[in-house]
C-alpha cells in the first residue's frame, strides 16, 4: 500500500477547494438543504489563524480537513471543519491521520481547545471522534455557531 502524505495547502489551490466542495456535497446529500455552507467562510481556513490540510496518496487527493478560529482570539479556541475522506478509501486510517495532524498544527498555532460538530447521518465520523479522545458536550462556547441538531465535541490540547 502506498503511504499517504498530509500537508498544509493553501485553500486557494484546486485540490483544497475540491476537498471542501466534496465535503459540502456529501453533507448536503446526507442532510439535504445547504448544509452549513452559509456558516463557513473559506477565508477562515487561511493562516495565520486557520489552516487546511490535504491528504494525498501517490499525488492523488484522498482527504482533507480544515481549522478555523472561533470566538475571541484570546480564548484560543478553534473549530475543525470539513473532515472528508474519499469514500472508497474510508476505514484505512486516513481520517484519523488527518485528525491527528490537525491537532498537532492547532497546538503549534497556540490553540488550547478544539471543537467540532457532527450529526446522526455521519455515524462513522461520530465513532472516529468518540474513539479518538473527543468529549461530547452540550453546547458550543458563547458566540460560536452550532447547528441545533448537531452533536458537539471538544478536545483540550
Amino acid at each position: 500500500m502506498i503511504p499517504i502524505t498530509v500537508l498544509p495547502e493553501s485553500i486557494d489551490t484546486s485540490g483544497a477547494l475540491a476537498l471542501v466542495h466534496a465535503a459540502s456535497d456529501e453533507l448536503q446529500q446526507r442532510y439535504g438543504g445547504e448544509g452549513d455552507n452559509k456558516h463557513l467562510v473559506v477565508d477562515e481556513l487561511r493562516p495565520p489563524r486557520g489552516l487546511f490540510l490535504v491528504a494525498r496518496r501517490d499525488h492523488d487527493l484522498v482527504g482533507g480537513v480544515g481549522l478555523r478560529l472561533i470566538c475571541e482570539p484570546g480564548l484560543h479556541f478553534a473549530e475543525v471543519k470539513r473532515l472528508w475522506v474519499r469514500p472508497d478509501l474510508r476505514r484505512e486510517g486516513i481520517g484519523l491521520a488527518l485528525m491527528n495532524e490537525i491537532e498537532t498544527h492547532a497546538k503549534e498555532l497556540g490553540y488550547v481547545t478544539l471543537f467540532l460538530e457532527s450529526g446522526p447521518a455521519q455515524p462513522e465520523a461520530l465513532t472516529l471522534y468518540q474513539s479518538n479522545g473527543w468529549t461530547e458536550i452540550g453546547k458550543y462556547p458563547v458566540g460560536a455557531f452550532s447547528h441545533p441538531q448537531a452533536r458537539r465535541f471538544s478536545k483540550d490540547l
